[in-house]
């Protein structure tokens, strides 16, 4: 029976030292209760508690690490059912499929082509996660041969094969790679719980049964063997099924502390579709429910892209805009006589006006102003984005160490600002009014600096 947050602060060390990053004992007792952080932030909570309290400080959903390293990805921990409640935590692994029947120059295409799908996307990367290795042969040197090729890969490897001899031979020569082992069926269960607790792999292993109720008994059955990482697969028929299932998995875990569902999942919208956009289709669905991890037939381009930005907003706190750091941005390297322009730290922002400005060739300082990531015009409308405020950061800067002229440019949309905006600089200064529309800025910039 799950503790409640009074029980769980009798425990704790009551010292309200803060090392947590919660104000209170009671506060971060709180949050435990709720499944929302682990007992290990606290440094300072004694064995004994930790062995009282037990599964009541563990997250509903187990969090889960395939690979090492940078590449390394992390799943589960998840503590709602909708991102609107709080938010998502660990964004859904992609990973490519490779079977052991491909010729080796398939297989390097295959990942060079996981090498290359990448974008860059609001100053961040966007890629695809892992590689699957598939048994499809049903042979060992096979299986081995394919592991052999891609084992110095960056990224976190998933093994697949269901016969648990090969699977311990392939899982020992990645052991050093934190591989997922697939799967363990009704009918192999003890094998492969064995292969996944053997001290060589350090793997986590994957329950793959048809229904709930069948998976259900697995994971429990696993569960009792002693394998402590456990990614679950109920194999659904269709998209539909599968969009049950993965509610319902997520439901009970975070409902219901149903503890043979308290993992990540996995899915393979491959296995419902041969058509490659609807193979994206459903992988698009998956993503928002509630998949760990995808596995794609393949990463072309045209369809991994819209599902990495699909996975990027999916996985973005709705209640935390994605933000620039306040200050000076040198962009295609600006002297004193460079022109000088401000925008907000709203990020969609600045990487459309800075993309813009790198366009034109013109040499620009670039001042970001913090506005609680804002756009333009909202920051405006709030009051965050006006006269009497930038005046006093422009200042602050030191932007007039840099530059030998006073001229500002402002964003269109806030044109408004311009004659208020040159009081409260003072007299040296002089405001011009930039265009309303980003993709405007490389011919009003090189009209400017001719």
């Amino acid at each position: 029976m799950a503790l409640t947050g009074i029980q769980i602060y009798k425990l704790l060390p009551r010292t309200n030292c803060r090392e947590c990053k919660f104000p209170t004992c009671l506060a971060f007792a709180m949050q435990v209760a709720t499944g929302k952080v682990e007992l290990a932030v606290c440094p300072y909570v004694s064995e004994e508690a930790k062995a009282t309290l037990g599964e009541a400080s563990a997250p509903p959903i187990r969090p889960i690490t395939i690979g090492s390293g940078d590449y390394a990805l992390k799943i589960g921990e998840e503590t709602v059912l909708f991102r609107h409640d709080k938010t998502f935590v660990h964004p859904s692994g992609l990973a490519i499929l490779i079977e052991d029947t491909s010729p080796a120059e398939e297989v390097k295409a295959r990942l060079k082509q996981l090498d290359d799908v990448r974008f860059e996307r609001v100053g961040l990367t966007l890629r695809a996660d892992l590689v699957a290795l598939k048994n499809t042969s049903g042979r060992k040197e096979s299986f081995l041969s394919l592991v052999e090729q891609v084992k110095d890969t960056l990224y976190g490897i998933v093994l697949m094969s269901e016969d648990s001899e090969i699977m311990a031979a392939a899982a020992e020569m990645v052991k050093d790679k934190k591989p997922l082992l697939y799967a363990a069926t009704p009918d192999n269960a003890g094998a492969m719980a064995e292969v996944a607790k053997a001290k060589t792999t350090g793997a986590a292993l994957v329950a793959s049964a048809k229904g709930l109720d069948a998976l259900s008994e697995l994971s429990d059955r696993l569960i009792k063997a002693g394998v402590k990482d456990i990614i679950i697969d109920s194999s659904p028929g269709s998209i539909g099924q599968a969009l049950y299932d993965q509610t319902a998995i997520r439901r009970l875990a975070l409902q219901k502390r149903f503890k043979p569902f308290g993992f990540p999942t996995i899915a393979f919208p491959g296995n419902l579709t041969a058509d490659p956009m609807k193979e994206a289709l459903y992988a698009s669905v998956m993503i928002e429910k509630y998949a760990g991890i995808i596995v794609l037939s393949g990463l072309e381009a045209y369809r991994t892209f819209p599902l990495l930005v699909h996975r990027l907003n999916i996985y973005t706190d709705p209640q935390r805009p994605m933000t620039m750091s306040q200050g000076i941005y040198e962009v295609n390297a600006p002297a004193k006589e460079s022109v000088l322009a401000i925008t907000t730290n709203f990020s969609l922002t600045y990487f459309i006006v800075n993309s813009e400005i790198e366009a034109s060739k013109v040499p620009t300082w670039l001042l970001i102003m913090d506005t609680d990531g804002l756009s333009t015009l909202t920051a405006w409308s709030a009051g965050k984005f006006v006269a009497d405020l930038i005046a006093p950061f422009v200042k602050k800067t030191g932007i007039e160490e840099k530059i030998a002229h006073r001229n500002l440019i402002i964003p269109g949309y806030v044109a408004q600002l311009k004659g208020e905006l040159e009081e409260e600089l003072g007299d040296a200064w002089q405001v011009t009014v930039g265009p309303r529309e980003a993709s405007d800025l490389p011919s009003f910039l090189q009209k400017l600096a001719a």
